[in-house]
């Protein structure tokens, strides 16, 4: 008997080892590459950007912008503490995504949870940030776990026009829904500067591959998208800031739709939005918020603001309610986002993970994460 257990316990141990390796299989090309040492045509334009100095990329802003303060001392003791708050307490009700045409002549938008979003404009369809996998990390064995499954699987999305990215982190690009994409859909990689070559590595053809630094544009499926700033940073390794980071406008005939990516607070909001807008819909990240970064993420009220100064008709939050990246509750960014939106007289939507807007018919704020708080 014992000898049989002694079998059992090896054999478990034989596959347990299996299947980490077999997960940890991916982890080098997860990490991507050096965009510098991936082509010279590359290279020479990333050094042209004025936002590359001394072999990085940076935030050419007013306002410095500090990366993150030192961690507190309790840093432990606040992780352990209160991680019941920091997490939905129940299901996530799930919507599945409208199967009808986008409207021919406004705005539809589609929330599948974090940052991953489909606009619907004029027709035309934009997949923002597309993140499946089960953990925004570059091993499956690690890192935080969704909240909620996907409303959608990848392979039943509509075909898309335009696959925009706004920066290489974790939870907003991912290796194995590029590389599904890449086999599913036909439509173009719009990336800052240097993601060309992360695409480049996992398979993605260079033909659909456009690289634009900010203030470029590109027209795409009869769209215009501009890469415009974003006050952030970028790394999957130990480097940082070695690709750009950024924001999208996207505008058709008289449509227009912002999606602000990862950002903290600033200045230059005024500025996209006194060129490029204003916008039927901006997409504002409310979520991971902390006094450890007040910088490079901003907190539900600096959303607001910023969406005032892009000249926004409608904002809807992301960036929240799927992955646990920060130690503030699980639904505090958007209580917050609704107290300051009724404060202020902002018209915002909260769609549940799937559920489709349109821009002319938004519904209203019913609170449903409540519940589960």
């Amino acid at each position: 008997m014992a000898g049989k257990r002694s079998a059992r316990r090896i054999l478990a141990g034989g596959v347990a080892l299996a299947a980490a390796g077999w997960a940890l299989r991916e982890v080098p090309a997860e990490l991507g590459v050096r965009p510098l040492t991936s082509g010279p045509d590359r290279a020479a334009r990333m050094r042209r950007s004025p936002q590359f100095r001394d072999g990085t990329f940076f935030n050419p802003m007013p306002e410095p912008t500090t990366m993150m303060t030192a961690p507190p001392a309790n840093l432990i003791g606040e992780l352990a503490k209160d991680r019941e708050q920091r997490r939905p307490n129940g299901h996530v009700p799930l919507r599945y995504p409208p199967s009808s045409p986008p409207p021919a002549d406004g705005v539809r938008a589609v929330w599948y949870g974090h940052a991953s979003t489909l606009v619907e404009i004029e027709g035309k369809r934009v997949l923002f940030d597309p993140v499946w996998s089960r953990r925004p990390s570059p091993s499956q064995l690690v890192g935080p776990k969704r909240h909620h499954p996907v409303p959608v699987e990848l392979g039943e999305l509509p075909q898309v026009d335009a696959i925009a990215i706004s920066h290489d982190h974790y939870d907003h690009l991912d290796l194995a829904t590029v590389r599904s994409l890449t086999r599913t859909q036909k439509a173009p990689f719009l990336v800052p500067l240097g993601i060309g070559a992360h695409l480049e590595r996992w398979g993605v053809p260079a033909y659909r591959i456009v690289e634009l630094d900010w203030n470029e544009e590109a027209e795409v499926a009869g769209l215009r998208f501009v890469a415009t700033a974003a006050r952030h940073f970028s790394g999957r390794a130990f480097s940082r800031n070695d690709t750009l980071w950024g924001s999208w406008v996207v505008a058709g005939a008289s449509k227009r739709v912002f999606y602000a990516g990862d950002s903290g607070y600033f200045s230059g909001y005024q500025g996209i939005g006194s060129e490029h807008g204003p916008f039927d819909l901006t997409l504002m990240p409310i979520g991971a918020y902390s006094p450890a970064w007040p910088d490079i993420h901003m907190d539900p009220e600096e959303a607001v603001n910023a969406h005032l100064d892009l000249g926004g008709e409608l904002l809807l939050p992301v960036h929240w309610a799927t992955f646990t990246l920060a130690l503030h509750p699980w639904s505090e960014p958007v209580e917050r986002l609704w107290r300051e939106a009724k404060a202020r007289d902002v018209k915002i939507v909260v769609p549940r993970p799937g559920e489709g807007v349109d821009t002319t018919a938004a519904p209203a704020v019913d609170g449903w994460w409540e519940t589960l708080s």
